[in-house]
């Protein structure tokens, strides 16, 4: 079974997976959710270790551009998931497996539909 888990900034992603909750619309189960203070706060190692315990896949959910509470968190997650990626290549794991996505807090639909397509996207390269 496939196992994804996605950091979500509790300032915009975490309040857009729980209004997605309220509002009842659907996105896989093998979808964990760990609340963060900030995108900006998940660090490289935390990511690595994600992967080591199993995980197929890996997302951090960050606020929109120049929406960060902290003014530049939601940049330094999406710079270091893109650095992070190149290290996942130099170790023969897809880089797919792991991403950055920015959700406003009343955006639950992107989050359902982004949380569909990761999952989509995951099972396809844990098949191979």
């Amino acid at each position: 079974m496939t196992e994804i888990v996605g950091f979500a900034c509790k300032w915009c992603a975490y309040r857009a997976i729980d209004l997605a909750g309220r509002l009842k619309l659907k996105y896989p189960e093998s979808i964990k959710i760990i609340r963060v203070p900030c995108s900006g706060r998940v660090d490289a190692e935390t990511v690595m270790k994600a992967f080591r315990l199993g995980f197929d896949g890996v997302f951090i959910a960050g606020c929109p551009e120049n929406e960060c509470h902290y003014i530049s968190g939601n940049s330094i997650a999406k710079r270091r998931v893109k650095l992070l990626k190149k290290l996942l290549h130099s170790l023969n794991i897809e880089p797919a497996r792991l991403e950055f996505v920015e959700i406003s807090s009343t955006d639950a639909v992107k989050f359902a539909d982004f949380a569909a397509e990761f999952h989509r996207r995951i099972e396809g390269l844990t098949r191979r």
